[in-house]
């Protein structure tokens, strides 16, 4: 390993300071991890012996030799309400009949006084993380947005922004501003749905939440709700690409600044599954989307004979309509 300053110290302070060789004036160096020596990798001298080896002194071959030797804990979490330090007495109802009959009325005892100790906060914070596991389980959402949203409605709960609202609403708020945030947008009605909060009340408390916490969160764009979109729907990569070629150029043409991400999107989605000969109906992309036919029908429109494709993509979708009808004949 080829080592440009070191760590010296001075006075009992430890700093870093340019080093050179004494001996060819080289300023590389490596470790020699067997000796424990720092040599100078052009001349061979020895610039320092008997380095302390800071490398764990043990070794494990499979994943459960890993555990048992292991000396530390896991890490640190925001998913906990104790962020996975505590300790709880007894891992559950079961664990009472281990424990000698003379000694049971005590063990049940201390197992309700550790859970009557827990602070309003703590209480709080452990409801509402199982709140929020609940609702990323049920959307398919990343690990690091799930710590995100922990530490941010921990922050909220500090500055007294829960209290007079529902944890539930506080959390699904969250979770919406950060999938837009995040790159993996989902609809006020996805959100809804998972959390069994209006979308309303969800909109509003949203809006309280961004301004108390200074969240700026900029608007959902399109070509995030692609992939989803054209995913629950069950299209192939190459309709992705020519929706998103779509997207692209009627943003350059100015066809979709103002309009709602996700009339555009299934619009796209919509051309390019016609042009591609993997049509859609508008129902059935309406169905999956959340959006009426009527918005597909008016964006899909207006992108069409922005590019110069209404033509021909009215024609193919004449032609696969008249093939569907003609299977239907034969059957």
């Amino acid at each position: 390993m080829i080592i440009h300053v070191i760590v010296v110290s001075n006075g009992g302070m430890m700093r870093k300071k340019s080093f050179v060789c004494p001996e060819c004036g080289s300023d590389k160096f490596y470790k020699d991890p067997k000796r424990g020596e720092l040599v100078c990798a052009k001349c061979g001298l020895v610039i320092e012996e008997g380095m302390a080896d800071l490398t764990q002194d043990w070794r494990a071959f499979d994943s459960e030799q890993k555990e048992k030797r292991a000396r530390t804990g896991a890490p640190l979490t925001h998913r906990r309400h104790d962020k996975g330090l505590s300790t709880e007495i007894g891992k559950g109802p079961t664990e009472l009949f281990k424990v000698p009959a003379k000694k049971r009325s005590q063990f049940f005892r201390i197992r309700k006084w550790q859970k009557r100790l827990l602070t309003s906060k703590d209480r709080n914070l452990s409801f509402a993380l199982g709140e929020l596991q609940r609702l990323v389980s049920y959307l398919g959402l990343p690990r690091t947005l799930h710590e995100e949203v922990a530490k941010l409605y921990e922050k909220a709960l500090e500055k007294g922004l829960v209290r007079g609202r529902s944890i539930e609403s506080i959390i699904a708020a969250l979770v919406y501003s950060l999938c837009r945030e995040y790159g993996t947008p989902r609809t006020l009605t996805e959100i809804s749905q998972a959390s069994g909060i209006e979308k309303r009340e969800l909109g509003r408390t949203y809006r309280y939440i961004s301004r108390k916490l200074n969240m700026r969160i900029l608007p959902a764009k399109a070509f995030s709700y692609i992939p989803r979109f054209a995913s629950m729907l069950g299209l192939s990569d190459k309709i992705q690409v020519r929706a998103t070629e779509i997207l692209k150029k009627s943003k350059k043409k100015d066809v979709i600044s103002g309009k709602g991400p996700c009339g555009c999107a299934a619009a796209a989605i919509y051309i390019a599954s016609v042009l591609e000969g993997e049509r859609k109906t508008q129902r059935e992309v309406a169905d999956v989307v959340g959006v009426t036919e009527v918005t597909i029908r008016n964006r899909y429109k207006e992108m069409a004979e922005a590019l110069g494709i209404d033509e021909e993509v009215e024609k193919k979708a004449k032609e696969d309509e008249n093939a569907k009808k003609n299977k239907r004949k034969r059957r």
